[in-house]
């Protein structure tokens, strides 16, 4: 088959001039970079500060993308034993309505995806990935409409033509499902923060030493100077919650931390602060006052 043969060479083409062990990484940065982001941005922290390495992205980015990889293995899957167990006899029978039935439903999902990316909002953009899924399963449709037309219908197509157009395809496949994933992937950044936040109560407690005053003017966070003049750290702090520990820094949280008023710290990673872990106790009384 022409279209078969076209298909093949366009892969081929395609793994030659973008390395897929580069692509995938290149991938897996993005959307762990997006994650991270939505998730720092919701405590009202630029992520870009916190020095986050390579591979603290690229395990980020399973997170957010281990649902799309599912659903859409499970959708090729389904797609492909369907066209599988529909008997060739059956597709020619059924051809004159699968064609127009099959098309007109990847025309009119492809219509709303490519309305979104003109600025023309849809009621689909409150859920969560669904305008680009519908650009990507749109073109997939249409796709195979054609591909059941040439089947039953031959016509003379060059190699060239058949390469440009599953070219086409794989680029527009590719991008809906980078945007669908991308924003997928922000969306759970996003909703870890909320979990994250409901459960403060359960974290350990952070007990803050330093050698300086800190002068921390956060809600909820109490500075103590411990009366011993030869004590190494004189001020303690406390009523704090550990974000992230990342590069030479500390982002803490106060206990009491909520999106109207919440308020981040960020501490350097160095010699004049010591940190204290304790088990989280709503008594606050069973901290000591003193150093």
């Amino acid at each position: 088959m022409a279209d078969d043969s076209g298909l093949s060479r366009t892969v081929r083409i395609v793994g030659t001039v973008v390395a897929p062990t580069t692509l995938v990484t290149a991938l897996l940065f993005y959307f762990g970079w997006s994650h991270a982001y939505w998730f720092f941005e919701y405590f009202g922290v630029d992520s870009s500060l916190l020095g986050l390495t390579t591979r603290d992205y690229l395990m980020r980015s399973l997170d957010g993308l281990f649902v799309p990889m599912v659903v859409v293995a499970c959708a090729g899957l389904v797609a492909v034993w369907t066209h599988t167990l529909l008997h060739p006899g059956t597709r020619t029978r059924l051809l004159p309505i699968l064609v127009p039935v099959v098309g007109g439903v990847g025309g009119f999902l492809a219509l709303i995806g490519l309305a979104r990316v003109f600025g023309v909002r849809t009621p689909l953009d409150t859920f969560v990935s669904a305008v680009p899924l519908c650009l990507a399963v749109g073109v997939l449709l249409i796709a195979y409409a054609f591909y059941l037309w040439r089947l039953f219908r031959p016509a003379p197509r060059t190699q060239w033509r058949t390469m440009g157009e599953w070219l086409g395809v794989f680029i527009l496949v590719g991008l809906s499902l980078f945007w669908a994933a991308s924003d997928y992937s922000a969306a759970v950044g996003r909703s870890r923060a909320v979990e994250f936040v409901a459960r403060l109560p359960a974290y350990p407690t952070v007990i803050v030493y330093s050698a300086k005053s800190l002068s921390l003017d956060v809600p909820g966070v109490v500075e103590t100077r411990c009366s011993d003049p030869d004590a190494a750290y004189r001020y303690r702090y406390s009523g704090l919650k550990l974000l992230l520990q990342s590069g030479n820094q500390y982002v803490m949280v106060p206990e009491a931390w909520t999106p109207s008023r919440g308020v981040a710290v960020l501490l350097p990673r160095n010699d004049s602060l010591r940190l204290e872990l304790r088990p989280p106790s709503p008594d606050r009384a069973a901290i000591p006052a003193t150093c």
